[in-house]
């Protein structure tokens, strides 16, 4: 009952600070964040949503995203819709409408007044006695000022991926985030059953739990059906049915190009396609057919074409070209699996500012449905360590500057966890050399990782989303469960090693350690930089205005990246992009 009161208390903590009820048009939520439509984002109070304990960060992408952490998420978002609920119904019960304006004004103008509130970097009775701020000297950059620069970076890099391609590949990975908290389940399920049966423990139980973990991937495309056409404007459940048939049994029976079918051909790469083809059929269908026959003639039609041209056309192709992906992915990691494995971790954190992360979900999916499991993702994860190791090393290079500390200090779990976000846009990436060194950690991380696949000893994830520790649980390869976790366990001190070496001893210029270990003017050594003490207040005001949007903006996407991916992460996220 503690836990529901605390959620409930989380969840009533936000909404005011959102706009309130009136506010939001939509909520969802992924593997982290809760994802809120908002329809006027001026209303947000960031400083003070950020404040709030069970917030990790925000991102203002194109739904306003709450960083609240794996499982909390899931618990906090039904008791946001309650209260949402119980808002709106109350103000349709005594307030005009006149009145629902009003009522959100007081929020709009106390975002001022919380700019100045107590605990938002300066020390009480900081920054209030005259001239403090005009004292000579220099002051080293702090926390907000590193996030003040995350949130630019990322507005600009937010602007880059808005292209036709990098939008379309959100929209792709949109469809398949809602399955992760299925594929993390089953896959559990799958490593708890496998471990069971290898260990001869509990064999009357070992069929159910196939069964248990087997389900939802047998029927996967059905999901992935109906989310595309739910995300490309079409009716899902048509989407759904036209998906349903890459699965049935009876397709066996029918042949095209000179091969008989068989279920499930094709996977989820021929669901999207079936389902994409089924949203085109119906918007062509409701441009001529007549109102009155609507109803029958263009679900009718929508089916049959797209059902057609799916099982003479989508189901091969589809089928040849999730094959060729898996033969490809096989190929070079036992080919060049250390090179191949250094440059996808190397390049993963780089690959999530672009966006181009979210094409590698459909590729994950497939490698699960075929084998099990995906090998690129435990790879990629490793990206996630380096970041961890960079952190550290800042951490210790900077023993003066104890704003950045405090941040480095409260992300590093979530780091370890593969929430990278906060970690990348508010500490490495402004800082620019320590975003560097952190990718040449992730590069030797999944080198390592590479290396064992290169040598035979595959190491795979059942399920996308989590990453770092989080990923221990959903581990499996080609031979032991032991050795599995033993080499990702290895892999991941590599990166942690890596990147704190690099970070440590390359990381910074002269120039940037006096900079950043200065101690303030007029200040107690080690003490934080007050808000509003710069020589230019209204500057100092601003940046740390903007500082508040970053810290959120930082703990994204999926990952991933909501990036793991993941989330990420950012990441961009609709995508997993923890790392």
């Amino acid at each position: 009952m503690a836990t529901d009161d605390k959620n409930r208390a989380t969840a009533a903590a936000i909404l005011p600070l959102v706009g309130g009820a009136e506010n939001i048009d939509t909520i969802a939520h992924c593997m982290t964040r809760l994802r809120l439509s908002l329809r006027d984002r001026s209303l947000v109070r960031e400083e003070e949503l950020k404040a709030l304990p069970a917030v990790m960060g925000v991102v203002d992408d194109d739904t306003y995203q709450i960083v609240l952490g794996p499982g909390t998420v899931a618990r906090v978002t039904p008791e946001f819709e309650a209260l949402v609920a119980e808002e709106r119904t109350a103000a349709e019960q005594a307030t005009p409408p006149a009145g629902q304006a009003s009522a959100t004004e007081p929020a709009s103008a106390a975002e001022p007044a919380s700019a100045a509130a107590p605990g938002e970097g300066a020390a009480p009775g900081e920054g209030s006695t005259p001239g403090e701020g005009s004292a000579p000297g220099p002051r080293p950059t702090t926390a907000d000022e590193l996030a003040a620069q995350g949130a630019a970076i990322k507005q600009r890099q937010k602007a880059r991926n808005a292209t036709p391609v990098k939008l379309f590949l959100r929209r792709i990975a949109n469809i398949f985030v809602p399955l992760i908290p299925a594929l993390i389940g089953c896959g559990i399920v799958a490593g708890i059953n496998g471990l069971l049966a290898n260990l001869g423990w509990l064999p009357g139980i070992v069929p159910a739990l196939t069964a248990i973990a087997s389900g939802f991937m047998s029927l996967i495309a059905v999901f992935v059906g109906y989310n595309t056409a739910k995300e490309f404007g079409g009716t899902p459940i048509l989407g759904g049915a036209v998906a349903a048939i890459i699965v049935f049994a009876g397709v066996q029976n029918v042949s095209a190009f000179g091969q008989k079918l068989a279920p499930g051909q094709g996977g989820v790469l021929g669901a999207l396609g079936a389902a994409l083809l089924a949203v085109y059929v119906e918007k062509q269908c409701r441009r001529w057919v007549p109102e009155a026959l609507d109803v029958l003639v263009t679900p009718t039609l929508t089916v049959l074409v797209s059902g057609l041209v799916t099982l003479f056309g989508l189901m091969f192709v589809a089928g040849e070209v999730s094959t060729a992906i898996g033969d490809f992915a096989n190929w070079l990691l036992a080919n060049g699996g250390a090179g191949a494995g250094f440059v996808l971790g190397g390049l993963f954190l780089p690959l999530v500012m672009l966006g181009l992360h979210q094409a590698l979900i459909p590729i994950h999916t497939t490698l699960i449905q075929q084998q099990g499991f995906t090998v690129l993702l435990p790879i990629l994860a490793m990206a996630g360590a380096g970041q961890v190791g960079a952190a550290v090393a800042v951490y210790l290079r900077l023993p003066r500057n104890e704003s950045i500390r405090k941040t480095i200090k409260s992300a590093l779990p979530a780091g370890f966890l593969g929430v990278g976000e906060p970690l990348i846009y508010g500490v490495s990436l402004p800082l620019g050399r320590p975003f560097i060194t952190a990718c040449v950690g992730g590069a030797f991380g999944g080198g390592f990782v590479g290396l064992f696949n290169q040598l035979g000893d595959a190491v795979g994830s059942t399920a996308i989303g989590p990453s770092g520790w989080a990923l221990f649980p959903l581990l499996k390869g080609d031979h032991g469960l032991g050795t599995t976790v033993a080499i990702y366990a290895a892999g991941l001190v590599a990166g942690y090693v890596v990147g704190f070496v690099a970070t440590y001893f390359f990381g910074f210029s002269k120039q940037m350690l006096v900079e950043l270990n200065e101690p303030k003017a007029g200040s107690a050594p080690g003490a934080t930089a007050p808000a509003g003490t710069d020589d230019a207040p209204p500057a100092s005001a601003a940046a740390q205005t903007a500082a508040a949007k970053t810290t959120g903006q930082a703990a994204a996407g999926q990952t991933a990246g909501e990036t793991g991916a993941g989330q990420t992460s950012a990441g961009a996220e609709g995508a997993p992009a923890t790392v």
